[in-house]
């Protein structure tokens, strides 16, 4: 503990105040504050530390905040406020408290957020999952903002914004999933050269442009399951060197292109289960790279053939060459 903060306390303490507001619970140095009662209705401003680094807000009534409040904590460097029932915040939220790197809403009511909610602080992680927000906007954020950490999985969102996006260059994790995005614009992503998780999960994406991933060669974990897509890029991929986590599931492919997965010196792991796989000629590929690779493919024996009638249900694996329709060199030769 620093010399302002245990002086603080002390005096605190001196005048027989509470040190801890009604609803909450404080760490012994004060300095740490959490406030879980369902019965909380208001933010406890009356008798919060003012020397409160962490705070902690989850699974209340809590309904309204105001830059007044968080002025109350001018030390705050973490704020936890989800699973509780805001519906707006202030444009000038982050005004009071200089040193906010980490701010986390999951679990509220949000909508609809002003320009420059999230400009007044150095966040370096931010989470708006399971909102209510359908549109992200590039006024939330300054330019050449520091977030590495961004999460707005499980809201509503048709698109991301190539401009909000191009403000985040320090970008490291980004989270997507489980919205309603319908595609990618061709320069969403160029500018996160920095990026080494990207989730798309659970969202209406039918197509990828072939160099959607062009600019983002620090990618190691790429999450694709639970979309539309129906057939991908050869080049997708080119140029991730360092990809190790590839997730495919539950999309409508039928086959991947030759060349899709790489050379690498480490072989990418995947998740290939729940798609309409055709095992005819074209199945070629991934049939070889599975035969290759068996170890780096998640549950192997459910990557399994939607079709043609008679391979239906077989694993894609243990299919024969001439399963496959495929002709060995020597008797195109005769």
């Amino acid at each position: 503990m620093n010399l302002w903060l245990l002086l603080a306390l002390i005096d605190c303490r001196q005048q027989g105040a509470q040190c801890c507001p009604d609803l909450c619970s404080c760490s012994a140095s004060g300095a740490e504050v959490v406030c879980s009662q369902s019965s909380l209705t208001h933010f406890p401003v009356e008798d919060l530390p003012s020397y409160t680094t962490q705070l902690s807000i989850r699974s209340t009534n809590l309904s309204i905040i105001a830059t007044s409040h968080l002025s109350a904590v001018p030390l705050l460097n973490n704020l936890h406020l989800y699973h509780n029932k805001l519906q707006s915040l202030p444009s000038d939220l982050l005004r009071g408290v200089p040193r906010l790197n980490t701010l986390d809403l999951t679990g509220n009511q949000l909508v609809h957020l002003p320009p420059n909610v999230f400009s007044h602080a150095p966040l370096r992680s931010l989470v708006l999952k399971n909102n209510l927000i359908e549109k992200a906007d590039a006024d939330w954020l300054p330019d050449n903002s520091s977030l590495t950490w961004l999460d707005l999985s499980g809201n509503r969102l048709t698109d991301i914004p190539s401009a909000l996006l191009h403000k985040l260059p320090h970008l490291v994790n980004l989270d997507l999933s489980n919205n309603n995005l319908q595609e990618l614009q061709v320069d969403t992503l160029d500018r996160l050269h920095h990026l080494e998780s990207l989730n798309l999960a659970g969202n209406n994406l039918s197509t990828l442009k072939p160099t959607t991933f062009a600019n983002t060669p620090q990618l190691t974990q790429l999450f694709l399951q639970e979309n539309r897509l129906q057939e991908l890029p050869a080049t997708l991929l080119q140029g991730l060197q360092h990809l190790n986590l590839l997730l495919l599931n539950q999309n409508q492919l039928q086959q991947l292109p030759s060349g899709l997965l790489g050379e690498r010196d480490s072989p990418v792991m995947v998740i290939l289960t729940r798609n309409p796989w055709v095992c005819d000629k074209k199945m070629e590929y991934l049939w070889k790279w599975l035969s290759i690779h068996p170890q780096n493919v998640f549950f192997l024996e459910e990557v399994i053939c939607a079709g043609p009638e008679a391979l239906k249900r077989r694993q894609v694996a243990s299919l024969t060459e001439n399963e496959l329709g495929l002709v060995k060199s020597s008797k195109i030769q005769n």
